[in-house]
């Protein structure tokens, strides 16, 4: 008997399991809304020079007042970031006007905006762009709060693999929903700029937490037969989510409201937290099987099936763990992510596919402004696009497996984003249309390499193998913003930059093993069994380090 085989004893598709997704999955409701929050908290309205502080306009229009003060640019409307020294009157005068225009109004002198900006708020009331007056010299800092909410996700990404993985999965899983919730509501109410990325620094180590023991305590408690299933289902919260944003945020148009508003649900996820189980496999690779049998014996009982709870005993978990327990007990960290030539192929390739992912989706997804539409339109479309494509991505997975789908969602998102360089700027309809589908394929990339990884890895390095790759996507997330930076000179390389890299990693993901219909690892000699389809010899030399790391590992299949 396997822990596959003690798991259906239990009910392996039952009331506990179906019950324990559904909670699992809220949260994820959630996570796009603090992903993609920098759309809407800092939307940069129209904007121009505030009027010079001692003019008075008691007699005057609102828009004599900027002609007189702030000059046309290129486009011919308001400069954003320059006003004239002195107003000119005599531009209200159409004779002036035309003859200014014919001697050059550029030699007028100009100023910064030294009395601040107007800000025209039609789609958002207020954002952190009027509250702080991040535009002009300060526009980088849009950018900046974005990296610094994604460096937040990288280093939880780094710290919460390795903690969840010595300390478990629910511990984790509950400071995570506190976190989240805490940080999101003190930087509702943050005072300064500083302190509001300092908590959204915070709301992205959170969400690490949030999605590595999500995902270990989804998966290791469903059998593999639906895993593809509980998988891109558990993906379409994360659509949902996207759509719930949108809708969201046209109703709450205050930054601080909507920060507040999307922070609250996860007080509620913090207290039912308590009611989960912790991983039946990782108590038996961390020695203890008590608590382990517990759990199964609960799991029985709410699936109604006490009789199978009475049967489950130490000695009938741990013949099922045998294999699993006497590989455990090696002492295993990030290290092992590159022991072996099998570990080194899976963890590089892996690292490329989730960075340019991350990458291009973000760099897609957080320029809405871009395309010339109301802002809470283009979120609808940008997530009811996951739709299909995680429908399509879930069939393609089930029927020609991860390796073919991780692939192609890359190089047809990275083939759209390229043709969109070549479409003129003036056909809008066109160029949104394929950033939709460059999006939908990213979306359908991200759904097939969250199952992909978990699978690749073995439960006794899991953890950090996760930890590790979402470093990767966090940190591809946090060089997207900063890329956009890079249009100002060169409109075309931001989608140059992100059109090439998802065609690269596509290349890269060639070198995975397949996984489907395959059990679990739950060793690194399970992976290293799987490898590549290639003859045994080529990876005798690798046999022979886990056998000096735990010899007990490599011939236990010969003794049992």
């Amino acid at each position: 008997m396997t822990f596959s085989d003690l798991l259906e004893q239990v009910g392996s598709t039952g009331r506990f399991q179906v019950l324990h997704v559904t909670l699992l999955s809220m949260p994820i409701l959630m996570m796009a809304s603090h992903n993609l929050l920098q759309n809407f908290v800092a939307a940069v309205p129209p904007h121009h020079c505030a009027p010079h502080a001692n003019l008075s306009m008691s007699s005057m229009g609102a828009g004599d007042v900027l002609q007189a003060t702030v000059p046309l640019g290129q486009n011919g409307k308001p400069e954003h970031c320059r006003r004239y020294v002195h107003p000119q009157w005599q531009l209200l005068s159409s004779n002036s006007s035309e003859s200014l225009l014919e001697e050059g109004v550029e030699e007028i002198e100009t100023q910064s905006c030294e009395d601040g900006w107007y800000y025209k708020t039609t789609e958002m009331s207020s954002t952190i762009i009027t509250e702080w007056d991040l535009v002009c010299d300060q526009r980088a800092l849009k950018q900046m709060s974005q990296t610094t909410y994604m460096g937040g996700v990288l280093v939880g990404a780094i710290l919460f693999g390795g903690l969840s993985d010595r300390f478990g999965r629910r511990g984790l899983l509950l400071i995570s929903n506190l976190m989240m919730a805490v940080g999101g509501t003190c930087a509702a109410f943050s005072t300064s700029f500083t302190m509001f990325c300092i908590f959204r620094f915070c709301c992205g180590m959170a969400l690490s937490g949030l999605v590595l023991n999500s995902f270990s305590l989804i998966v290791e408690w469903i059998p593999t037969r639906v895993r593809t299933v509980v998988g891109t289902g558990t993906g379409y919260c994360y659509t949902a989510g996207q759509l719930i944003l949108a809708a969201v945020a046209y109703s709450i148009r205050d930054w601080r409201w909507l920060t507040l508003a999307v922070s609250l649900p996860f007080y509620v996820s913090f207290l039912y937290s308590w009611w989960f189980l912790e991983s039946a496999r990782w108590l038996v690779l961390t020695k203890k099987p008590e608590q382990a049998v517990k759990n199964l014996k609960t799991v029985a009982r709410i699936n109604g099936r006490r009789a199978e709870a009475d049967k489950i005993n130490l000695e009938m978990l741990q013949e099922s763990m045998k294999k699993e327990m006497a590989c455990s007990k090696g002492s295993y960290s990030a290290l092992d992510l590159l022991r072996t030539s099998t570990m080194r192929t899976i963890t590089v390739c892996l690292s490329a596919v989730w960075f340019s992912t991350s990458f291009a989706y973000y760099g897609l997804s957080m320029d809405l402004q871009k395309f010339g539409v109301s802002i809470y339109l283009i979120q609808i479309i940008f997530g009811a696009v996951d739709i299909p494509a995680k429908i399509l991505v879930t069939i393609s997975m089930s029927m020609l497996g991860r390796r073919p789908s991780q692939c192609g969602a890359l190089v047809l998102a990275g083939v759209m984003i390229l043709i969109n360089l070549l479409v003129p700027y003036d056909l809008q309809v066109l160029r949104t249309s394929l950033a939709v589908i460059g999006k939908g394929c990213l979306a359908a990339s991200f759904s097939c390499c969250y199952l992909y990884s978990g699978e690749l890895y073995p439960t006794v390095i899991r953890q950090n193998g996760m930890g590790w790759v979402s470093m990767m996507a966090r940190f591809g997330a946090m060089v997207a913003p900063m890329v956009l930076l890079l249009g100002e000179d060169s409109p075309w390389l931001p989608g140059f930059i992100y059109g090439g890299a998802p065609i690269i990693s596509g290349i890269f993901a060639f070198f995975l093993p397949e996984t489907l219909a395959q059990p679990l690892p739950d060793t690194m000699q399970d992976v290293e069994d799987r490898g590549f389809g290639w003859k045994k010899d080529k990876r005798l030399p690798e046999k022979e380090n886990l056998a000096k790391k735990d010899p007990s590992c490599v011939h236990l299949k010969e003794s049992v």
